[in-house]
């Protein structure tokens, strides 16, 4: 089983594909979630951020479907 820095690194890869996907840039995702921007570009360049930071960023940029492959 992948270790937890596995997981982080798939999680933050997951979130940037999606933000890539929509089209939305860090300082936009950070004007949807109430953040500044440096703190998003650091949380995702870590991996380091909770499941419910990973879905508050999935609902603000529109993702309704996520695929895990």
């Amino acid at each position: 089983m992948p270790d937890q820095t596995d997981w982080e690194a798939k999680a933050a890869n997951i979130l940037k594909a999606e933000l890539k996907r929509q089209g939305v840039t860090y300082a936009r995702l950070a004007e949807l979630i109430g953040d500044k921007e440096p703190n998003v570009r650091n949380k995702l360049s870590r991996g380091k951020f909770s499941a419910a930071y990973f879905l508050q960023c999935l609902t603000a940029i529109g993702t309704e479907h996520l695929h895990l492959d």
